[in-house]
Formats: C-alpha cells, structure tokens, sequence
C-alpha cells in the first residue's frame, strides 16, 4: 500500500537529505553542503527527487542579500527536474515516479489585456528558490499544478537549464516586443542563459539577430548558435557598429538583461519607433535615459519578467521536441556548488551551469 508521502509501508526512507544551502548573505565561501530534514509535501503539493538543478543569476542575488523575507538557512535553486517522489493530499493525481520538470512561478494570476503583450499579474510574484525553498538539494516540494512531464528521451540537465531562461526569453521577444520576421534584433548578454535561449527564440522567429558578449571564444560560440552578427564589447562599442552594419538605420528590438553599463548604447542602436524590452540588470539598475532621444525617435520602452504558465510550457514542448536547445557550459556535482556560483560570478560561462545531486 502506498501512503501519501509515497513511501511503501516498511520500506525504509530516510530522513536527512544533502543540500546546497547558505545561512547568511555574502560571497560564494558562504554556500555550504550539509545535511537538513527531507521535507514533507503538503496539500496540492509534491516531492520531487531531484535529479538536476540549473543556475540562474537570480541565485547569485539571492545569496548576496535581496530585500526580500529569505529563509534560513537557504536551499536556492529555481530550475529543477527529476521524479516524482511523494505527494501531500490532493496530488493524488499525479503518479509516482513521474519525470517532471518544474515551472518556477508561484503565486500568481495572469491577466492578459489588448494589445502589444498587454499584462499584469495580481498577486505577488514568486519564484521557487528565491521566496520558498529551491531545488539545490537531493530532494525539494512544489506545487503539483507547476509540473509538466518530461519525455523519456529528455535528459534531466536539459529539462532544468531551459525553464526559466526559455520562458523569459519568449516573453520578453515574442509576446511584449511581437519580434516580426525580417525585423533586426539585438541581444545583450549573449552568452548568458537567457542571451542563448534568447538567440534562438528571435532566430526561430525570422529576425535577423545582433549579439553582443565579451571575448573571442563567446563570439564564435554566439555565431554557432544562430546569431548573424556579433560584436565584442571588450573591442568595439555595439552601439556605433549597429549603425555601421545597419547603415545608419538601427535595430528594430534591443533586448537587455545587462542593465546599467550597456543602457545609453542599447537606446543609441534603436531604429526610429523601435523597442527595448527589459528583464534584467546584472550590472546595475539605474540606467541614464536621453529622455529626448525616447520622444524623438518614438521609441517604447517596456519590462518583462519570467512568463505565463501557458508560455513555460509552450515553451518547454519547443525543448523537447527539438526546435530550441539549452546551452549547456557544465555540469558540477551538488558537493562544488559554490563553485557553481563563483564560475558564474566570474562571467566565464556560455549558457547553464547546471548541479546534479
């Protein structure tokens, strides 16, 4: 007989699982593996065994100190695959042994209005990771309604890196800035997760793609992946060769997670009546806008974040189907997980460093 926490009566199940976890705020150093109670799915939700759990910068900003409630210790860790392993009343839906991977949203509704990508969501918004728990450990609980299952012939490393990056990247590109074929599309921070899902989401749209990173080998890299044009921002300044390769005509989308350092020459590289979309800042939060220049050339600028139920699993069935492919720079036992987070840290990456427990 099986019991709602999945166990077989008798069978032994124990209860200490390894985690990723930090007590306090700070570098990398103070991320550690130690052993913490296996926690207990309650209603509508499920235990999963994880089976891989990728890296976002989210985690880096987490540790550092957001000004947010953060529980601690801290188990990070947004994106997760692996098995179904137990589940609380009211997930009896969902079988045992199920391979899911897990959409990282929580908390809230989407209300989608008339329009370029017109939305809201009415509750607060929260990630799995950053508000709750995450998935840094050999065992995490979620909600059952944010599963979707993963086919057989999908790895767990490729299910975990895709979720978040993908589902931002789609938004941000397709539903908020309705990227159109032909259009000429720039991406700055190429070479992270959300720069590589994002060179592919505007290839596969028909635009021509403009990228920007940082050193020889992630330009080549960049190109591999789809991207037409790609500049080093350690070499040329993007916004001046945009008006060069373009004559003097611009992008039509500028797409930035980079944020304050590359903030002026974005809106420089816009067409007249073109669109940035936003949806992070790694470098910094507070950009300088040459208000005039925004009047002027009638641009629009708009934020995005994360993305539908709908579109993570629209996009996930693109994943696994074949039409999109996580880039993956490697795969770190859960033990070296703060290393996972200085390699990150450094910016020496292309795509996702993913953790299997």
């Amino acid at each position: 007989m099986v019991c709602h926490n999945g166990s077989k009566r008798g069978d032994y199940m124990p209860k200490m699982m390894r985690a990723a976890i930090f007590s306090e705020f700070g570098g990398p150093d103070v991320i550690e593996i130690r052993e913490v109670p296996i926690p207990e799915p309650g209603p509508g939700e499920v235990r999963i065994q994880v089976g891989a759990a990728a890296m976002n910068h989210l985690d880096l900003w987490v540790r550092r100190g957001l000004p947010i409630q953060t529980t601690m210790p801290h188990i990070g860790g947004s994106d997760l695959a692996g098995e179904v392993d137990a589940v609380g009343p009211g997930a009896d839906s969902v079988p045992l042994g199920t391979r899911v991977v897990v959409d990282p949203s929580l908390g809230y509704q989407w209300y989608e209005g008339q329009g370029r990508g017109k939305s809201f969501h009415e509750s607060p918004f929260r990630l799995i990771g950053e508000h709750t728990q995450g998935g840094f450990a050999e065992y995490a609980v979620v909600p059952s309604d944010n599963l979707l299952e993963v086919p057989d012939g999908v790895s767990f490393v490729d299910a975990a890196a895709a979720g978040l990056v993908f589902t931002t990247a789609w938004r941000a590109l397709v539903t908020r800035a309705q990227v159109q074929a032909g259009e000429r599309v720039l991406i700055t921070g190429a070479s992270g997760g959300v720069g590589t899902a994002a060179i592919q989401v505007a290839e596969r749209a028909g635009a021509r793609v403009y990228a920007v990173t940082s050193g020889p080998e992630k330009v080549h890299l960049a190109r591999q992946l789809g991207a037409h044009v790609v500049y080093d921002r350690q070499k040329v300044d993007f916004s001046r060769e945009v008006w060069r390769d373009t004559r003097k005509e611009g992008v039509h989308v500028v797409f930035d997670t980079v944020g304050e350092m590359v903030w002026q020459q974005c809106l420089m590289a816009l067409a007249p009546c073109g669109r940035l979309v936003t949806s992070g800042a790694t470098t910094g939060s507070r950009g300088v806008t040459e208000i005039r220049r925004v009047f002027w050339k009638q641009l629009s600028i708009m934020g995005s974040t994360m993305g539908t139920p709908a579109e993570f699993r629209r996009v996930m069935r693109l994943v696994f189907g074949g039409s999109l492919q996580p880039m993956i720079h490697q795969v770190m036992p859960l033990e070296d997980a703060g290393l996972a987070h200085q390699i990150l840290e450094d910016g020496k990456v292309f795509g996702k460093v993913v953790l299997e427990p």
